[in-house]
């Protein structure tokens, strides 16, 4: 039997901490329970929405980051994510016009509804408000005519007599349908920390909240008038990136390090690596004593600041990463990796724990963040993934600063409304480890994995 036509849409929120991630999952639950082929993609850099995405659907949630990665590339791997896929449920950045600086048009919610050809389902707070609610519906909806509003979902609403006052105000004065409410619920709620969520990987797994949250929405959204209002006539054109070089990447075999500390990926980028050849061997700096054989290693991001004790307390990991270091063998750090490269970590209380002494330095937690959003980096001399001179994209949001007597490798700029807001430099290159707060989607130019590569292949 023929597979109905695809859908898609855009929630998208007034604000941050509306309810956005809350809700998306209960869509995505909600939408397989009808047995639809769910794919979940977040627009923006962040991991940790995605990553309760995935463990929510058991499906691999994809970012959609407008500054990193080119028009043609991003609408290539949207398309091929969807060629399997009944519908795609996309969780909005910020609020739906926030984007990078002051433009509605660049890195926004409503800009990437607009490039895909989606349309957008407004997620509003309800609670403590009545007739105006559709005063701050109409202006979203004027603010760009040009984008297609399709219909709204209320937020925080617990009782019927509520939700109808405020659904017969918008349907009166901005003439949208609103699909239903979604009341407040106390037993689905996300704990978040200083980067916001925790990590779906550092919860109970608790199964039946995203059921409970399903069945909820089944009873107060209209599913069906969703459905309806979200058809995808065609998708977006584009090209899938071109994979790093397969003769480099054949028979290499790279260490993840992947557990409660250590889990922010984009699944793009490891399945880059893995479709030109390379094998991946996941291991956890946490749990494991030492690392599998291999050719080069990966840390990501995360929270070692959480799990420093721990992380500090496993010796002989820490000595099998320095003695991979000591062989050449070419380590990649993002962010939290970088932090457990150094020497000494001191965490939110003021404890300060030994790490893994690969890099000379030293971490330290802060009160507020150090930095936060995209940048562009121009390499200062030859690294692991940038030559000299050459300028990658991604974003930065960390709470700590790492201090190094080792010379910078990286110039970095971040820009506002095409003004030079701010300027550091930052990341090191020490012998074949490279590490730096910047977080990259290798798509955005996929041969820049080819010196990392390349590197790799001399431990053959």
């Amino acid at each position: 039997m023929a597979r109905a036509a695809k859908h898609a849409f855009v929630i998208a929120g007034t604000s941050s901490g509306c309810g956005k991630t809350t809700v998306t999952l209960g869509l995505l639950r909600a939408l397989m329970q009808r047995g639809l082929r769910v794919q979940p993609f977040k627009i923006g850099p962040d991991y940790l929405d995605s990553g309760w995405h995935s463990a929510v659907t058991g499906i691999a949630s994809r970012n959609l980051d407008a500054f990193m990665l080119p028009t043609q590339t991003l609408n290539g791997l949207f398309a091929k994510q969807m060629q399997h896929a009944d519908i795609a449920v996309i969780e909005g950045v910020m609020g739906l016009y926030d984007g990078y600086g002051t433009d509605p048009n660049y890195c926004s919610s409503a800009a990437m509804a607009k490039q895909l050809g989606c349309p957008v389902i407004l997620l509003v707070d309800g609670k403590a408000v009545s007739t105006s609610i559709a005063a701050t519906v109409m202006g979203f909806q004027r603010f760009d005519p040009t984008l297609n509003i399709a219909g709204v979902i209320l937020n925080r609403v617990n009782s019927d007599s509520h939700y109808q006052l405020l659904a017969d105000a918008i349907t009166r004065y901005c003439g949208l349908p609103v699909l239903g409410r979604v009341p407040a619920m106390a037993d689905v709620a996300l704990p978040s920390r200083h980067l916001g969520l925790v990590p779906a990987q550092e919860q109970t797994p608790k199964d039946e909240r995203w059921t409970l949250l399903a069945q909820q929405i089944e009873k107060t959204v209209n599913i069906d008038q969703l459905l309806s209002l979200s058809h995808l006539n065609s998708l977006p054109e584009g090209d899938a990136p071109t994979p790093p070089d397969a003769a480099l990447a054949d028979g290499l075999t790279l260490a993840l390090a992947e557990d409660e500390a250590f889990n922010f990926y984009y699944p793009d980028n490891l399945e880059m690596l893995e479709h030109a050849g390379v094998k991946i061997q996941r291991f956890s700096p946490l749990h494991d004593e030492k690392l599998p054989d291999c050719q080069m290693i990966w840390l990501g991001g995360g929270y070692p600041e959480v799990h420093a004790a721990k992380l500090a307390a496993n010796v002989r990991m820490r000595d099998s990463l320095r003695k991979a270091h000591q062989q050449h063998i070419p380590l990649y750090a993002e962010c939290g990796g970088l932090m457990y490269l150094g020497e000494s970590l001191t965490d939110g209380e003021s404890e300060t724990h030994a790490m893994c002494g690969v890099l000379p330095g030293h971490s330290e937690m802060g009160k507020r963040l150090t930095r936060f959003g995209y940048c562009e980096a121009t390499a200062l001399h030859d690294t692991l993934l940038a030559r000299k001179g050459e300028t990658l994209r991604g974003h930065e949001f960390h709470y700590s600063d790492f201090s190094s007597p080792l010379p910078a490798a990286f110039d970095c700029c971040k820009w506002r409304d095409s003004v030079a807001v701010s300027r550091w430099q930052g990341g090191v290159q020490h012998q074949a480890t490279f590490a730096s707060y910047l977080h990259v989607h290798f798509a955005q130019r996929p041969d820049l994995l080819n010196h990392w590569l390349t590197l790799a292949r001399g431990n053959l």
